[in-house]
């Protein structure tokens, strides 16, 4: 995780006993199966799909999230949602605290990621991406134009854009600067008219009696023993996705701007779930 943020304090490390051990397994097979077995369905509906719709997706966005909202049930993680889900296509920006995101936020909306195009290479996690219609895009300057014509293809065909503006994931308690970089395509002639963004807020709660990063994944932490803590938790907490109203894109001349509002909502809906 390149330029990723890190604390001074990590959690403690968690000592997984043979009763652990038990509930990994319990756990992971049939998060195992879901997954896989949901992936397998997905590319054999795919392969119908994308023949006769496109880039459209009709159907497998459900498979999708059937599949998100069953590795909450099989977690025993509680999820609930605040708002409404924006129901036209357009842009979704959140906050980025762990690998548990790409759930949160599948479980209720049909939604698309974008992500750097080093993703794409993944071991495993690239594959699921691209299988699942991640739009991967390089960050730089010089690819903003191309940018703008991807972004307005898929918007085009009615997609939801997801995008994490933090560039990095946190132990979940704070929200960072957003990068405005990527909100310059969206004020382009061709998309700001009629584009609108919704922000949501991640809020993850920690299993009662854990660190209150318990679900952070950031830094230079590792996906397996975070993983691992995560299917070993005796009891588990939960997120709450909070929706906020969508802004329109029109209404904002400079994209620093537009940045730091939706940065703001998106903290705002944080810190009011953290204060109870």
């Amino acid at each position: 995780m390149s330029n990723a943020w890190t604390s001074i304090n990590q959690p403690p490390e968690l000592k997984i006993g043979w009763l652990d051990w038990l509930r990994v397994v319990a756990r992971a097979v049939p998060l195992i199966v879901l997954v896989f077995g949901g992936l397998l369905v997905l590319l054999v509906v795919r392969a119908f799909e994308y023949p006769i719709c496109g880039l459209r997706r009709p159907v497998t966005p459900y498979i999708t999230q059937f599949v998100c909202r069953g590795a909450f049930v099989i977690l025993g993680m509680r999820f609930r949602t605040i708002g409404t889900p924006m129901k036209s296509g357009g842009a979704v920006v959140a906050n980025h605290a762990s690998w548990l995101d790409i759930f949160a936020l599948n479980a209720r909306k049909r939604i698309y990621f974008v992500a750097k195009h080093e993703v794409s290479g993944w071991p495993g996690i690239g594959w699921l991406a691209r299988a699942t219609g991640t739009l991967f895009i390089r960050r730089t300057r010089s690819d903003a134009v191309a940018q703008v014509g991807l972004f307005k293809e898929r918007l085009t065909v009615g997609h939801r854009l997801l995008f994490f503006p933090e560039g990095t994931s946190t132990d979940g308690l704070r929200v960072l600067p957003f990068k405005p970089t990527l909100f310059a395509a969206f004020l382009d002639p061709a998309l700001r008219d009629k584009l609108e963004i919704q922000p949501v807020s991640l809020c993850y709660t920690a299993p009662e009696g854990a660190d209150s990063r318990f679900y952070g994944w950031w830094g230079d932490m590792e996906f397996g023993p975070h993983l691992l803590s995560t299917l070993a938790a005796k009891r588990q907490g939960g997120v709450t996705v909070v929706y906020h109203p969508p802004v329109r894109v029109a209404a904002f001349h400079d994209r620093k701007v537009l940045a730091k509002q939706l940065e703001a909502t998106v903290r705002a809906g944080l810190e009011d779930h953290r204060s109870g």
